[in-house]
């Protein structure tokens, strides 16, 4: 199953790590430093232009979507995360 980030990118769902709401960054002290370790890594794509609403991390990238973490929750069809 692929489940559609935005813009033009698609993952396969066997991929899917997490899909987090994008306040998660300002609340969480580790998901700072784990964003930070993923830049530093150079493993960071931010999808368009448009000011990201969930962050969704896969096995090899993590990625800024534009879409929010419920959408991306209902197309992935997994119920135990967000």
């Amino acid at each position: 199953m692929y489940i559609h980030l935005g813009g033009e990118k698609v993952i396969l769902s066997s991929e899917l790590v997490a899909i987090f709401d994008i306040s998660i960054e300002k609340s969480s002290k580790i998901s700072k430093q784990f964003v930070s370790h993923a830049i530093k890594e150079k493993h960071v794509m931010r999808i368009g232009e448009e000011e990201p609403k969930s962050i969704v991390v896969t096995k090899n990238t993590v990625y800024y979507s534009p879409i929010s973490s419920a959408t991306l929750k209902k197309k992935s069809n997994i119920q135990s995360m967000v």
